[in-house]
């Protein structure tokens, strides 16, 4: 508990710094912001291998596809929100249009050019967040969506949102499904990280133009069925120790961290 609560004291103070020192960067090309915000979560990731021993491990690197994609990921920890942009190609995030009243962080993420969804609109946010998103994607950057749209506890129950299917139609790319078991390590509800592994697997595409109840089927299947799998890895690794290389190569077979 000692060790979690510095390393929160040590992110946030980060994150503090990265927010001050960089807001020059909200002038600058989105490209450079860009590159800032994959330093912070490289810097984080240090800083939570050197101080609590969570390191990471990047499964399936290779079932990213050329172009720009759709990323289903599994979300369980605010640990999602950040270690998954250095994996991926100029990402462009599904965020709640409330975090984007936020001092700084909500300025960097219009800068960042994130897709902000005003969950009370319905039908007019959905056709808002389409048309961002294949605006996103013809400059070439993946679209992150969490489809169960808040953090879920490990092994819960799924909870898969309309938005995924709204966006698997409407943009007409693969969708890439992303199975993890960071909540096993950066619960939410408490100070508590966990020293061990936390895996992330990319796993193989849903191609384009399937039916929306068979690619609900399919997401689900596949997301659900590794993650549960992660999960109970997780169980034997917990408190084991980490040894850890940098991850900040983008395309691969597999990468710890």
């Amino acid at each position: 508990m000692v060790r979690s609560i510095a390393f929160v004291a040590v992110f946030y103070i980060n994150t503090a710094v990265f927010l001050l020192f960089g807001s020059p960067l909200l002038f600058a090309p989105r490209s450079w912001a860009m590159a800032g915000l994959r330093a912070h979560a490289r810097t984080s990731l240090w800083w939570m291998r050197r101080i609590v021993g969570t390191g990471m491990e990047v499964r399936g690197l290779e079932n990213l596809p050329e172009g720009p994609a759709l990323i289903a990921a599994k979300h369980q920890s605010a640990w999602d929100t950040f270690a998954l942009i250095p994996l991926l190609r100029d990402p462009a995030m599904i965020m709640k249009a409330e975090l984007g009243s936020i001092p700084f962080y909500g300025w960097f993420s219009r800068k960042f050019e994130h897709i902000l969804v005003r969950r009370d609109k319905a039908a007019a946010a959905l056709r808002q967040m389409i048309a961002q998103a294949r605006d996103r994607a013809s400059q070439n950057r993946d679209i992150v969506i969490f489809p169960e749209g808040t953090r879920r506890p490990a092994g819960a129950p799924p909870d898969y949102k309309s938005g995924v299917l709204a966006l698997y139609d409407g943009l007409e790319r693969p969708c890439v499904p992303v199975a993890l078991n960071s909540g096993m390590y950066w619960p939410r509800g408490t100070l508590l990280k966990r020293s061990g592994t936390v895996v992330v697997e990319i796993l193989e595409p849903i191609p384009p133009g399937l039916p929306r109840a068979e690619f609900r089927r399919l997401l689900i299947e596949r997301i659900e069925t590794a993650s549960e799998a992660l999960r109970q890895e997780a169980l034997g690794d917990i408190g084991g120790a980490t040894k850890a290389t940098d991850c900040s190569t983008p395309h691969g077979n597999k990468n710890k961290t």
